[in-house]
């Protein structure tokens, strides 16, 4: 993952639980890289070493830990970094999950060896869609949940998310209902 996914990490920590927790984190997850550049390209074990990391350090579940980053990144890095991408996206939440399949299209022209997820959106009612999420990362299902939650409030709509299936039943990708 790029760097920018670990400054991340970074930011929702210091700005929720202050620098001496991410210190803890840094030490527990046993990095040697001090600061972390946004467009260089690190193995994706040091940001999951960070995810364990801040879980056992703040004492949560690790699947609140990447809900919680998920949330982050849309609302936070998304908007900060991405703004005019992000709003290209539609004018609510609906219209962003429909275009969201050619989000990284765009993506991957500002990191060029990104490997991106996949979606294939359903539209099951006016105000409900099947979200297909495809990844070549195992263990994002919740970090992809917060990131759908992100999305809702980003357009101050309050959506209601549910696993519908998931890779961990023996699918190759995860499925989720989003409903508003």
């Amino acid at each position: 993952m790029y760097g920018i996914v670990n400054k991340a990490i970074e930011g929702l920590v210091t700005e929720n639980y202050g620098e001496e927790v991410w210190r803890k984190i840094k030490v527990k997850s046993e990095l040697n890289v001090s600061n972390f550049i946004s467009n260089e390209s690190y193995d994706d074990s040091i940001t999951f070493k960070l995810a364990v990391a801040a879980s056992d350090v703040l004492e949560t579940p690790i699947n609140n830990v990447l809900f919680q980053f998920g949330e982050y990144w849309i609302l936070r890095t998304g908007l900060q970094y991405y703004g005019l991408l992000m709003q290209s996206g539609g004018d609510n939440l609906r219209d962003f999950l429909i275009n969201l399949p050619n989000f990284h299209s765009r993506v991957m022209f500002m990191y060029p060896n990104i490997t991106p997820p996949e979606f294939k959106i359903i539209q099951l009612g006016k105000h409900e869609i099947e979200l297909h999420y495809y990844s070549s990362r195992q263990g994002l299902t919740d970090f992809m949940h917060g990131l759908i939650s992100g999305m809702g409030k980003m357009y101050n709509e309050n959506p209601e998310i549910t696993l519908k299936n998931s890779r961990a039943n023996g699918l190759d990708h995860d499925e989720f209902v989003i409903k508003w």
